[in-house]
């Protein structure tokens, strides 16, 4: 009994040690997500913050940022952000941050989606945000946190009566955020080839744009030749239509004649029947 419980003991312990080595990944690991629902609150990224966004943003890009960088974060230096936390996390983790969004202020004039935007060159106060980071902890992920910080942006970003759109770049191969950016009703409007270098190698980027307070992207000579086409499209439709609509006039009139000619001699024909075989029985 004990050589067999022994047996059994090296083999799942050998197992384990296999699954370490990441030579045997059969073991399923361990769910790191929450048991209970999370409490979800956002607030200002602060000052105490530095440490835990610093290592947030080392674990979930492959690009590095300077210290500088997250100086103007916490701080509020031309940076404007939002961080997302659970109050229902025990041991003093309450105001942690789980997530987190940063953006800045920029004048369209000056931002590279220029082109993009509709706007009147007198006023050269039209400004935009841009969307620096947005992360969330692999374990908070899927609940919505992701969504909610770009709302705090949109809604940021609404109440700044000169601000015209929100924009962003997103890596190629980033598919959860293209379909996050996408479900967000923000327009994929351009690929920028080789955007990113990361450890030596040229990636490809999406630039995403979401308009705010009557932004709207200006027309090209190819929207005015595709707009005026489906509006001569719309109005050859509503001819036809109406066409259509006189000649159904005119089969239904036709179709009622008939129709009623039909019943008349029918009704006709079977009054004559009855009225012949009637006398015909009375004889």
């Amino acid at each position: 009994m004990w050589h067999k419980w022994k047996e059994k003991f090296m083999c799942k312990f050998s197992k384990y040690i296999k699954y370490l080595q990441g030579i045997d990944r059969t073991i399923p690991m361990v769910n790191p997500k929450p048991s209970c629902r999370p409490t979800i609150s956002y607030r200002p990224i602060q000052p105490s913050d530095l440490e835990i966004l610093e290592q947030i943003h080392a674990d979930l890009f492959p690009i590095r940022y300077e210290a500088e960088f997250f100086q103007n974060v916490v701080n509020g230096h031309d940076i404007v952000s939002w961080a997302a936390v659970d109050r229902s996390r025990p041991n003093g983790q309450s105001d942690e941050l789980i997530g987190f969004v940063t953006a800045r202020i920029v004048l369209a004039k000056e931002s590279e989606i220029g082109d993009l935007l509709s706007y009147e060159p007198s006023k050269s106060d039209q400004t935009l945000i841009y969307i620096l980071t947005l992360g969330v902890v692999e374990s908070f992920r899927n609940l919505g946190i992701a969504s909610a910080l770009i709302r705090e942006v949109i809604k940021y970003a609404s109440s700044i009566p000169t601000c015209r759109g929100i924009y962003l770049h997103v890596i190629s191969y980033n598919n959860a955020a293209i379909h996050l950016y996408k479900k967000m009703s923000f327009m994929c409007v351009r690929r920028l080839q080789g955007f990113y270098l990361i450890n030596g190698q040229h990636y490809d980027s999406y630039l995403f744009v979401y308009y705010v307070n009557g932004g709207r992207s200006p027309c090209s000579p190819l929207e005015l030749v595709t707009g005026t086409l489906n509006l001569m499209r719309n109005g050859l439709k509503s001819v036809f239509a109406r066409l259509r609509k006189k000649e159904d006039r005119k089969v239904s009139k036709w179709g009622k004649c008939k129709e009623t000619h039909c019943l008349i001699s029918t009704t006709q024909s079977r009054r004559n029947l009855t009225t012949e075989c009637t006398g015909y029985e009375c004889v």
